[in-house]
Parts: C-alpha cells; sequence; structure tokens
C-alpha cells in the first residue's frame, strides 16, 4: 500500500477566544470510525471565557481521537484525524504520513482477515502524536516491524514464522509481582504483550498501585477502561490503614480533601479578579432605600401586552436605571488605558449581567444596552441568561464590558463589595428585596427595602461621581416615574 501523503488530515485545537492558549476538550461527539463532513460538530471544549462547540473543517472517516475528555490541550495541537481518502502530491500532512505507514506497518504483520473483519482502529492517545518523553523513538527496520516491538504504543503481533536458523532461547523473565490488592489467583498473567490502555488509564493504574496485568479488559477494542481500573481497586480488597492513622483520625470510609484542577473558566475568574484588584483602587458606597413603587411597577409590566413572554423582574428596573445614570454622568463610563496613559470616555453602555453557571460565574453583556427600549432589554437579558446557564455564552460576548450588575439578592444576600471587571470602571451589587419597618409619609410601615452597593475605579470616577450615580440609581427605583423624566 502506497502511502498517500495527504490522506490522513490532522483538525487542530483552534483559538476561539482571540489569544487564548488552551482549551478543555468536554464531550467527544464523534468516535474512531465514524465519518464527518464539512462542518460538523465534532466536539465541545471549554476555554478560559467560555464553552464552545467546534465544526471540522474537512469530510472523511475517522482514523484517531487524539486526547481524552477533560485533557487540556494547547491550541495548534492536533486533537483528531480523519481520513479524507484522497491523493495528494507529497510535502503534505507528516502527521498524516505517519498514521498511514503505521497502519501499513500493522497490517503487514497480521494474518489476512475473513471478509467481515475490520482492522483494529488506533486508540485514543496512541499514534503519531509527539511523545512528552526525553526517549528517542525507535527506527523503523527495513523488514517492517519487530515480532513483539511496540509500534505506536501498541505490541505488535508475532509475526508467522520463517525459515531461518534455531535461536537461542532468551532467559525468561520473572513475572510482576500483583499490587496489593490485586487478585492473586485466575486474574491474567502478564505476558509478551503489553495491555491495551490509553495514557490516562494508565497513570490511574499507577496511582492506584494497579498491574495492568491482571485487570480483566471490556473496552470495545480490547482495552483496559476506567471503570475497569476502579472495579480492579474497590473494597473489600484494600488493605486496613495502620493504627497510627486511626489514631489521627484518617478513616478508610474516603478521602478527607478533594483536590480540583484550577482550569477553565474558574481559572479566568482567579486572574481576572487578582489583576483587578491589584491594579483599580476600589471603593465602594452603599445606599439603602424604599423600593416599593419598582415593586408595584414590576407587577403591572408583568400584565402588560408588551412583555408578553418576556421576563419581568426587579432586575429589568435596576438595569434601566444604571443605563439612565450612565447618561446622566458620562464621566462615569470610562476606561483606563494604562499603555497609552489615557483616559477612554465611552459614549455606549455594554452592561454586563454576572450569572453564575455549573462551570463558574460568567460575565456576558448586552451590547449596546443604552439603546435599548425597555421590552427590548427584557428579552435581551433573558437570552443572556439562559444561554450562560445552558453553558452556550460564546467568548465574544462576554467581551468589551463597559459597566456591570451583579444580583446577589437571588441568595438572599443584602450586599456586598463587588470586585471590578478589568476593563470596566463600575460595578453595580443588588441586594435581596425585604419587606421592613419603613418610615413612609410620617408613619411607620412595612415596605419592601433593598441596599445597593456601587464599586468603582477611583482613578476615574472620585467620591462625588460615584455619589451621583449611586444616587441617581437610588431616586430612579424609588420613582419609576424618573425613567420618563430623566430619560
Amino acid at each position: 500500500m502506497a502511502v498517500q501523503a495527504q490522506r490522513f488530515r490532522e483538525f487542530r485545537m483552534p483559538d476561539v477566544g482571540e489569544g487564548l492558549t488552551e482549551a478543555e476538550i468536554l464531550k467527544w461527539y464523534v468516535g474512531v470510525g465514524d465519518t464527518v463532513t464539512d462542518g460538523q460538530v465534532v466536539c465541545e471544549v471549554e476555554t478560559a471565557k467560555a464553552a464552545v462547540e467546534l465544526p471540522i473543517p474537512f469530510d472523511g472517516v475517522v482514523s484517531e481521537i487524539r486526547f481524552d475528555e477533560g485533557t487540556t490541550v494547547d491550541v495548534g495541537t492536533p486533537i483528531i484525524v480523519v481520513d479524507a481518502g484522497g491523493e495528494d502530491a507529497p510535502g503534505g500532512d507528516e502527521a498524516g504520513a505517519a498514521a498511514a505507514v503505521a497502519a501499513e506497518a500493522v497490517e503487514a504483520v497480521e494474518p489476512a482477515p475473513e471478509p467481515a473483519a475490520k482492522r483494529t482502529a488506533v486508540l485514543v492517545g496512541y499514534g503519531v502524536a509527539p511523545s512528552s518523553t526525553t526517549r528517542r523513538p525507535r527506527k523503523q527496520k527495513p523488514g517492517g516491524p519487530v515480532p513483539g516491538e511496540p509500534l505506536n504504543g501498541h505490541a505488535a503481533p508475532a509475526a508467522p514464522a520463517a525459515p531461518a536458523a534455531p535461536a537461542a532461547p532468551e532467559a525468561p523473565v520473572a513475572p510482576e509481582v500483583p499490587a496489593a490488592g490485586a487478585p492473586a489467583a485466575g486474574a491474567p498473567v502478564a505476558g509478551a504483550l503489553r495491555p491495551l490502555a490509553k495514557p490516562p488509564v494508565r497513570k490511574l493504574a499507577k496511582e492506584l498501585g494497579i498491574d495492568l496485568a491482571t485487570v480483566v479488559p471490556t473496552g470495545p477494542q480490547g482495552e483496559v477502561t476506567r471503570e475497569d481500573i476502579r472495579a480492579a481497586a474497590a473494597p473489600p480488597a484494600r488493605l486496613p490503614l495502620p493504627a497510627a492513622d486511626d489514631v489521627a483520625g484518617v478513616t478508610s470510609t474516603g478521602a478527607r480533601e478533594t483536590r480540583v484542577p484550577i482550569k477553565g473558566v474558574r481559572k479566568a475568574i482567579a486572574q481576572a479578579m487578582v489583576t483587578s484588584a491589584f491594579t483599580a483602587p476600589h471603593v465602594t458606597e452603599f445606599v439603602t432605600f424604599d423600593i416599593t413603587k419598582s415593586m408595584k411597577l414590576v407587577q403591572e409590566l408583568k400584565a402588560d401586552p408588551a412583555f408578553a413572554g418576556l421576563k419581568v423582574s426587579p432586575l429589568l428596573l435596576v438595569a434601566k436605571a444604571l443605563l439612565v445614570a450612565l447618561r446622566r454622568n458620562p464621566e462615569a463610563n470610562s476606561a483606563w488605558d494604562e499603555a497609552n496613559q489615557e483616559i477612554v470616555r465611552k459614549s455606549y453602555v455594554n452592561l454586563g449581567i454576572a450569572a453564575a453557571t455549573p462551570r463558574g460565574l460568567v460575565v456576558p453583556n448586552i451590547k449596546d444596552a443604552h439603546d435599548k427600549t425597555l421590552p427590548e432589554l427584557a428579552a435581551a437579558l433573558g437570552d443572556l441568561v439562559t444561554t450562560a446557564r445552558e453553558g452556550k455564552t460564546s467568548p465574544a460576548a462576554m467581551q468589551g464590558g463597559t459597566a456591570t450588575i451583579t444580583n446577589v439578592g437571588v441568595f438572599g444576600i443584602d450586599t456586598g463589595t463587588p470586585i471590578l471587571n478589568p476593563g470596566e470602571s463600575a460595578i453595580l451589587a443588588f441586594g435581596a428585596v425585604k419587606l421592613q419597618p419603613w418610615v413612609h409619609k410620617g408613619k411607620v410601615k412595612a415596605r419592601h427595602v433593598t441596599t445597593l452597593a456601587l464599586s468603582f475605579d477611583h482613578r476615574l470616577v472620585d467620591g462625588e461621581l460615584g455619589s451621583k450615580v449611586l444616587g441617581d440609581i437610588a431616586a430612579i427605583l424609588e420613582q419609576p416615574k424618573r425613567l420618563l423624566t430623566w430619560s
């Protein structure tokens, strides 16, 4: 079989977030042997900003998947190899050519299969991916692979015996001693062939002290899976803990600590918050006021035909009040350009809404929120929150924000001291709305009361300006008719 240089095409991890260096593979939608077409989504990845589905840019049959789900991969690294079935000029994809050579070598040593049989596909994590070890790969011998010698991470089957002079028998190799907890009888014994397993599975086996040769494989291609390793390591085969550990309070019922890798959205949040906290001098101001009239307006808007099918909540009026306050105090809608030593005044507002998702806090923003009517703003808020909770927020939706609202009141919290998003001048915390005793028209009555907290960059916004912005927001929510008179 002649090598076709461009037959095997690699799809590399793209930069889906404007300058990001890595992404985590969350889910594969295809497997080895599946047919894919140009534009078909093959996997979902999570960057430091969002979860994104990746379409493949060519047709073919999946011949190799390089990385397992849950693996973080650098941008530009091949993640999947597709057999495009073409025959191109030499000098093409080296990785694809190498995969073809490997496949040809395997076929050269295998006996002729039955007509209905299929060649075993290369396992994930094996093949032509560059190795991170320092050991140099052995050169291919002219006559094909040596029987019993590993080929791309797999042990090559023994070739048919050929007439040759008898060779001196090799010294017997002592079998490995089974790890603690491994079955002593009836288990497979390590032989000449290396057990098939993906690199993450081998790592898990090493961490748990499990000998792969003693594990019965259940994978579709005869490989050892994670479940096989966990089953082999499951109690009651574990040895009891020493008495000294019992005295220290450690028991064998489970771990006392859980370590979670810092990556994806959580890593981006941490980096952004540290940058913001130690770059922009924060000042936070608070105001507590009667929001009863806004709460009544919310109920009226819910029955208004203009808001049919839309979610109307107090957050909608808080967002509109912030937009009006920024228009009345445009100096507060600015950004600090350290590189050029300039203050950038903005005539638009991309309003960020902090949303809690299973992957962490994300802050997508509504583009040009200042130009939207109240129903349009309600629709944009609903779409933004729904998309964020589904984990489908695009990186573009989280870029270019100018001011943010964080609604801590939904958790029953009165208020907080929010940290600015990098590049923004202000962030407003909306606290819980509660019925409290309040002096209204000279009498103590039960009124809806809330607290707002405004954090701002003191390089851009001084105390007077920050107080004006926060005071305007509270005044609008106390008397919602100001949405008309101040607009």
